[in-house]
């Protein structure tokens, strides 16, 4: 597959677009709604359907093909991540208004080290190809403990990372607007948000590293890789606002999750004995998900929308205008205004 140079700056650009778009429209905090969810994840599925008509009109079916597959595995993977988010968010009685903004830098960091990661994999493999049979076994094993550990849930109040942050970094309970770093007395203090911010990166790199081997098994192609990755991660966060209350009901995603990692380190395991053709693996992996998805819907029915509920990782609360008066930006000696309280930025996403 040959892919120009100005074919990569042309992805790049149109992908900073998107971001920039997505950043003006939420430039102020409010509560995302299913509807807005709902709308912005059509926008983004659809952007992800139209660049895989593009890459196979250009390159053919067979790249057409492998672009899909390695996109369906990484939205489909995706789930999973939303549902760790969702948890971290309960722990820290994180505002819904104040949600979107740790997401997009979440989502921003998770393009950078992705791109990283797919670069020094596609350089490995190139140079070890036996690296693909141990990326084959680690998918395997990872899903075998994926369905192992089904009915078991993160829990970042335990977390190594938070304890690590809270011992170096200064840190208050208070929630101010959607500030990562104040300072009180003098001192710089770090808000929740930043905890969370960093909590949510840590994530979206151990994601990576079960999501980029997997991917690599139905297409070796750097671009496709990167490509597949960057659309699916671009709807992670309307995804999440769609799905966050519904997480409950997909009691058996993680089952299917396991095994379209099995399926996928079996297809790389076989590489070299057995080619398995990529309309069969999209085929496969499709219809693993899609089954899994409504089975778990069945065993739900009748299950209302209702908030994840996870084990607090501390007394963290949106400060009044009073605490809020006492705090000063970080660069300078500008006192802050008062921020708004979770119900009034409610208030204010229910306006709009």
């Amino acid at each position: 597959m040959s892919v120009p140079v100005w074919a990569w700056a042309a992805v790049l650009g149109v992908i900073l677009v998107m971001l920039l778009i997505d950043l003006v429209a939420h430039r102020r905090a409010h509560v995302i709604g299913v509807k807005e969810a709902a709308a912005w994840s059509v926008v983004w599925v659809c952007s992800g359907v139209a660049f895989g008509v593009i890459v196979w009109s250009t390159w053919g079916a067979e790249f057409g093909q492998q672009y899909f597959a390695g996109y369906l595995i990484e939205k489909s993977l995706a789930v999973d991540n939303v549902f760790v988010w969702a948890i971290i968010f309960s722990a820290f009685a994180v505002p819904r208004a104040f949600q979107h903004r740790v997401l997009f830098l979440g989502v921003l960091g998770a393009l950078v080290f992705r791109g990283i990661f797919i670069a020094a994999g596609a350089l490995l493999i190139e140079q070890f190809s036996w690296l693909l049979y141990v990326f084959a076994a680690f998918l395997i094993y990872t899903g075998y403990r994926m369905a192992r550990t089904r009915n078991e849930h993160a829990h970042p109040e335990r977390s190594r990372v938070l304890t690590l942050f809270r011992r170096f970094v200064p840190m208050t309970d208070l929630y101010v607007g959607q500030r990562f770093l104040v300072r009180k007395a003098g001192v710089v203090l770090a808000t929740p948000l930043l905890a969370v911010l960093v909590l949510v990166e840590v994530t979206d790199i151990v994601f990576a590293v079960d999501s980029i081997p997997a991917i690599f098994a139905v297409t070796a192609e750097p671009f496709l890789v990167f490509t597949a990755n960057a659309f699916a991660i671009l709807g992670l966060r309307a995804m999440y606002f769609l799905l966050a209350d519904l997480i409950h009901r997909f009691v058996y995603l993680k089952v299917g999750l396991a095994i379209v990692l099995i399926w996928v380190g079996l297809k790389m395991l076989l590489l070299d004995v057995f080619y398995i053709p990529t309309l069969v693996s999209l085929t496969v992996v499709a219809a693993v998900i899609a089954v899994s998805i409504l089975v778990s819907f069945r065993a739900t029915k009748g299950q209302a929308r209702s908030p994840l509920a996870a084990e607090q990782a501390g007394a963290f609360r949106v400060a009044t205008p009073e605490e809020t008066a006492e705090l000063e930006t970080l660069w300078t000696r500008r006192r802050l205004s008062a921020a708004p309280t979770s119900d009034e930025a409610a208030s204010e996403g229910s306006r709009r």
